[in-house]
């Protein structure tokens, strides 16, 4: 069993747990992601790895409460455990992996709502191998926002940016791009991590601007391991899976359209099994899609 240690609402529907996991916490970098399970009829729920502490032996997850498997995830408190913890799972961040070709580039970090989650251990960790990134974080509102103290902390400039102008800068991301772009900033290379439909715009954005840009797929999984095939999507006219390739792919080659369109089919199914949920039936049966990751 892997105990909950720390629970703490970032929002209405955002948690954050911290879950002792001492396998995990030894041999994970940022980038990878892994799989809890609530029980022995519970499903299996990807999600990115938010932090993680080698000498406590934890890892630090967040996630939305968008299913019926993360409302029930919402339950859960402080003492409660997980009965599986499964990873690290998928590639670690190139970035990481090469921090030497990483050192003397300049880094653009875009994160979308829950996409905060899965940027910031890389902002993290690169500041403390002396890199520090500009990062910009977008929300609908003001309320949504999240990790933004923590961020401040690691990044080099954070821009905060609402779609409602409730808070920071107002408008999309590639707003932000684009002025930052104009005020005379140069970068490297751009990450954007985030709902499907911001990073195919990030990236129409940054291909404007030559900008080699790298995003996390992970939205789309579901089972976690490359057995169940929903997480395949197209890249540069390839088949490749989420779980297994990636997470982490070249945003100027992904067929965004093709993905966002296989991550709809499990609308119905989501839709159900919520409803189950809530008029009592917790044996609901739903689709690894509600992850809300």
């Amino acid at each position: 069993m892997f105990e909950i240690l720390e629970k703490a609402m970032l929002n209405q529907n955002i948690c954050l747990m911290v879950v002792k996991a001492k396998r995990v916490a030894a041999s994970c970098l940022p980038g990878q992601f892994l799989i809890v399970r609530k029980d022995e009829e519970g499903e299996r729920i990807p999600l990115t790895i938010c932090d993680y502490d080698r000498e406590k032996e934890t890892v630090t997850i967040v996630f939305q409460a968008v299913g019926a498997s993360t409302e029930e995830m919402l339950k859960m408190e402080k003492g409660d455990a997980f009965m599986d913890v499964v990873g690290p799972l998928g590639n670690p961040s190139e970035l990481i992996t090469d921090i030497e070709n990483t050192k003397g580039k300049k880094i653009l970090f875009v994160a979308g709502g829950v996409g905060t989650a899965p940027v910031y251990p890389q902002v993290k960790y690169l500041h403390e191998h002396g890199i520090d990134c500009d990062v910009i974080v977008g929300a609908k509102t003001k309320d949504i926002l999240i990790l933004e103290d923590e961020m401040k902390e690691v990044a080099g400039n954070l821009y905060i940016t609402t779609d409602d102008g409730s808070y920071g800068r107002s408008g999309m991301v590639t707003k932000v791009i684009d002025d930052l772009i104009a005020e005379g900033k140069h970068y490297d290379i751009c990450v954007a991590i985030g709902p499907l439909i911001m990073m195919k715009f990030t990236c129409l954005t940054t291909k404007k601007y030559d900008i080699p840009t790298i995003v996390s797929m992970n939205p789309i999984m579901v089972d976690g391991t490359g057995m169940c095939g929903a997480c395949r999507l197209t890249v540069d006219g390839k088949v490749k899976f989420a779980c297994v390739d990636g997470p982490e792919f070249d945003g100027h080659l992904v067929d965004f359209d093709e993905s966002m369109s296989r991550q709809s089919l499990y609308k119905t199914e989501e839709g159900r099994a919520l409803l189950k949920l809530r008029e009592g039936d917790t044996h609901h049966g739903g689709c690894g899609q509600c992850n809300g990751d």
